[in-house]
């Protein structure tokens, strides 16, 4: 019995150092663009987009915890789309969110606000028009 409790406290223990051991996840960057590299990340930065472009978000964290990533997208105060993620991270990961229109967006003012685990992290303004 005594081998017991000794082995269940000793599971235990490395349980807890194995979670409280790694960093939590952590957003690094928040970044726009209209193409991503392989590892999901933007590859040109802008803040400008064309009505027929798909507008990527990409959300570059680190740290070995989890959470979820939310975003929500709006054109002036009007919410246009909402969507998270699970993620589960070793160390740097990035994420996409892209927002598409079939018929093309509108012109005018955008902004995309980022969520880790239901709490905002920062917020992105972009704009659509006819041209760059």
């Amino acid at each position: 019995m005594r081998t017991l409790h000794v082995h269940l406290a000793t599971m235990v223990l490395c349980v807890c150092v194995a979670a409280c051991g790694s960093p939590p996840l952590q957003i690094t960057t928040i970044q726009l663009g209209r193409s991503l590299n392989a590892d999901q990340s933007v590859s040109a930065f802008t803040t400008i987009f064309t009505p027929q472009d798909t507008v990527h978000l990409s959300v570059l964290t680190t740290g070995g915890g989890s959470g979820t990533l939310g975003v929500r997208w709006k054109y002036g105060e009007k919410v246009v789309g909402e969507s998270e993620k699970r993620v589960a991270n070793r160390d740097f990961a990035a994420t996409d969110f892209p927002l598409r229109s079939a018929g093309g967006f509108p012109p005018g003012e955008y902004s995309v606000e980022v969520f880790l685990d239901g709490k905002s992290v920062g917020t992105r303004t972009f704009k659509v028009q006819v041209s760059p």
